[in-house]
């Protein structure tokens, strides 16, 4: 995998779409319908999917601010008002949104990336396998026995 940051708003999903295709040696539709199919089948698939998902909507969303912010900045005069410099910064959190989701994918297809070899990756993935259908902490108010209420302190042990 390169660690070549790429420029360019699709050139980011192609080329992460390209390397998960190359990993798991088939087209992102049948990855996505055999996620699909077997969700707990492979794990590495289902999470790579689902972020990839992701930030496939994240670049749609960067894609629909930038466009807000040429349609705004076409009618601009020579200063930028506030709600153009909103847009911007729409355009600018999109992009964070996007490349932040994109680190992901990528972290995801490294096998040999530091934190996926390590006993508790391994601990932690085992456990996520064998993931639990109820909540690990009770979601219910424990039982409180009713007693009597001590007696109001007085004196030094009041003041404490």
């Amino acid at each position: 995998m390169s660690d070549e940051i790429v420029d360019g708003t699709e050139d980011v999903v192609a080329v992460l779409t390209e390397q998960i295709e190359a990993r798991f040696a088939m087209g992102m539709d049948q990855l996505k319908a055999a996620v699909s199919a077997a969700p707990s089948a492979n794990a590495d698939a289902t999470d790579v999917v689902k972020w990839h998902g992701l930030l496939t909507e994240s670049q749609a969303g960067l894609d629909r601010a930038e466009d807000a912010l040429l349609a705004a900045l076409e009618t601009q005069p020579s200063e930028v008002d506030d709600p153009t410099m909103d847009l911007a910064h729409r355009v600018n959190q999109a992009v964070a949104a996007r490349d932040g989701r994109a680190l992901v994918v990528r972290w995801l297809l490294d096998p040999d990336v530091q934190g996926k070899k390590d006993p508790a990756a391994e601990r932690s993935a085992r456990l996520k396998r064998g993931a639990r259908k109820r909540p690990a902490v009770h979601t219910t108010a424990p039982h409180m026995a009713t007693t009597a209420q001590a007696p109001p302190r007085t004196g030094k042990a009041a003041r404490r």
